[in-house]
């Protein structure tokens, strides 16, 4: 799972303090941090003038610790100095030549549209493509009989791909293609498949485990499968664990003739995932089925669109919604014109929309017009559902009624092996399994707070933000501002303090605000023992083991450095080290959070799947993850 997306999750959560027993005796000294060498630094630089920021805004005498310092921008003054004077200048000052000099600056990523400089392309003749990266393919496979294209490992890895499937197989007969372990691990995945499959025969497209723990999909199918006949599709594992994205299907499937497709576990576990199915499978003819299963499991705030989804379909079309949208945090699907002026086909929602925050749907003119035996039943769906000018000739209600997913049962999903875990956990010479702490944003420093200041960051600016950055419309790089923007410009949950910061001067003023100017920072070292078993050394009990007010920070997504930083209440904080199980050496030093009252956290929460129990029942305890951080008072 994406390792910043549980964080966001737990922004919904208010915590209050839950009294359990002190999981460590005897407070060993904290650890030891690295701090700054202060010598030999150019005091025009922002590094320079962040020590002095530090020194003026907290009261103790810790120095600056050398892991904030290497996020401050490493500027030169000179260039420093060229910012300033373009953004000084008037009127608006957001001219291609702050775009260079801002976009020319070390350690930014300006746009995650581009393909990265020199890519490696490998040109062959052969359709197995493993470990291939940003092709394009047009007019491939093109009337081609038999045979089958492997897209196994491709493009994985990247900060930015660009792949496009232009007409591919199109008119083909009996050629498939299998898209394994496509684009995963990746920063932002463009890719686009424009008229795919058109007019192919008895083909099949096998999406397994396609774009997995993106941070931002960008997935476009444009007259996908358009007047195929007998075409066989699945999307099996596709987008999961991604983090604000989204994926358009135009004019999919339309005119086709008979075939399946089959979503399973789509969009799992991503956060604030979009898909778009538009003039999808219209005017098809034949027995066609579509499947959606476990789809936007565990979500958070996924939202789809389905817009004159199957209209004027002539054929016994049967969809099948089954578990859709269940466990997510609210959502929002829109059925628009849904099989309108249909014949003969049938859609069932079954265990619809069990999400443990209330959602939103809209069914508007769904199966209006439609003849024949055209019908819609609804079984066990989800509450926040709203039915507008429906066909009601064709829709059944009588298995319907008003589930609540707090009075569900809970689902058996795996949860990864140590993301979560008790207070009890934190003792030395425990064994326990950490997970993947490893952070997978790119990599990006913070700008001056001068410079930061002056640039625009706010929805009612969107269009300045994206002259300032060149944003395409619809592009990847104006997704990631407005999905920054979204986190950002959320109202609190009860008993939040937030503030996204993107300068370190502010981060220090919301810490110090939150906690005082007394304050220390706190992070995990580095990697090491991550997705193994790791044995509990020392432990040290922050603030001899009180709970506390702290401040967690947690990256997102942005050309610049942006942190979401926030505080709940009560939470108890350890710092422990981390050995290897064998040699009992130490590999790591780990900063662990507790939140100590559950009871506001929804009944199907990871959390309680890992460990059983419910809301308000246990303590839940994670680790701080690579380059997140926590601020609490300094002992």
């Amino acid at each position: 799972m994406n390792t910043h997306f549980f964080f966001f999750f737990c922004f919904f959560l208010s915590l209050s303090s839950f009294h359990v027993s002190r999981a460590t005796e005897g407070m060993p000294l904290p650890q030891t941090r690295h701090y700054s060498k202060q010598n030999n630094i150019n005091p025009f630089t922002p590094k320079a003038s962040l020590i002095r920021y530090w020194k003026t805004r907290v009261s103790n005498e810790l120095p600056i610790p050398q892991f904030l310092l290497s996020k401050a921008s490493p500027l030169t003054p000179q260039h420093y100095a060229t910012l300033n004077n373009l953004l000084n200048r008037k009127p608006k000052p957001f001219t291609p030549k702050l775009h260079h000099s801002l976009c020319s600056s070390p350690n930014l990523l300006c746009s995650f549209d581009d393909t990265p400089p020199n890519t490696p392309r490998r040109k062959s003749d052969d359709a197995n493509f493993a470990v291939y990266n940003n092709k394009r393919f047009a007019n491939y496979g093109s009337s081609r009989v038999g045979g089958v294209d492997s897209f196994k490992n491709y493009s994985n890895g990247l900060n930015a791909n660009n792949d496009a499937f232009r007409k591919y197989s199109a008119a083909a007969t009996r050629h498939s293609g299998q898209f394994k372990n496509y684009a995963d691990n990746g920063n932002v995945a463009n890719t686009n498949f424009s008229s795919y499959g058109s007019g192919a025969a008895e083909t099949s497209s096998d999406f397994n485990s396609y774009d997995k723990t993106v941070n931002v999909p960008n997935l476009g199918f444009t007259t996908y499968d358009s007047g195929a006949s007998n075409h066989k599709l699945s999307f099996s594992s596709y987008g999961n664990e991604t983090n604000s994205g989204s994926q358009s299907f135009t004019s999919y499937g339309k005119r086709v003739r008979g075939g399946t497709s089959e979503f399973a576990n789509y969009a799992g576990d991503a956060n604030i995932l979009q898909s778009e199915f538009n003039s999808y499978g219209d005017f098809s003819a034949g027995a066609s089925n579509d499947t959606f299963k476990f789809y936007s499991l565990n979500g958070n705030n996924p939202r789809h669109v389905f817009k004159s989804y199957g209209a004027g379909s002539s054929g016994s079309a049967a969809d099948n919604f089954l578990s859709y949208r269940n466990r997510a945090n609210v959502g929002d699907d829109s059925f628009q014109s849904y099989a309108a002026k249909s014949n003969s086909g049938a859609a069932t929602f079954a265990n619809y929309g069990m999400s443990f925050n209330v959602g939103n749907d809209s069914f508007a003119e769904y199966g209006k017009g439609a003849s024949g035996k055209a019908s819609f039943g609804f079984k066990s769906y989800g509450l926040g559902r709203a039915f507008k000018f429906y066909n009601k000739n064709g829709a059944s209600f009588s298995e319907y009624r008003n589930f609540s997913a707090s009075s569900g049962k809970t689902v058996n999903k795996w949860i990864e092996p140590g993301k979560f875990f008790r207070e009890s956990t934190m003792k030395e010479g425990k064994v326990m399994v950490m997970p993947d702490i490893k952070d997978k944003m790119p990599a990006r420093t913070f700008l001056p707070l001068s410079i930061a200041s002056k640039l625009p960051f706010s929805s009612s600016r969107i269009e300045e933000m994206k002259e300032v950055f060149h944003a395409r419309e619809a592009s990847s790089t104006e997704r990631v501002m407005v999905n920054a923007l979204k986190e950002c410009e959320r109202a609190p949950s009860k008993g939040e303090t937030k503030r996204c910061v993107s300068s370190a001067e502010q981060m220090i003023d919301f810490a110090v605000s939150v906690v005082g100017p007394n304050v220390a920072l706190r992070w995990t070292e580095n990697v090491n023992g991550s997705g193994s078993s790791v044995m509990i050394g020392r432990v040290y009990a922050v603030n001899g083991g009180k709970a506390i007010k702290a401040v967690s920070c947690h990256q997102s997504l942005y050309p610049y450095l942006l942190y979401y930083c926030h505080s709940v209440p009560l939470v108890r904080v350890y710092e422990a080290d981390i050995l290897d199980v064998d040699s009992k050496e130490k590999i790591n030093h780990g900063v662990a959070i507790c939140h100590l009252d559950t009871s506001a956290w929804g009944p199907q929460h990871g959390a309680f799947s890992a460990l059983g129990f419910g809301p308000g029942k246990i303590e839940v305890c994670h680790w701080i993850f690579e380059n997140d951080m926590t601020w609490t008072t300094a002992d």
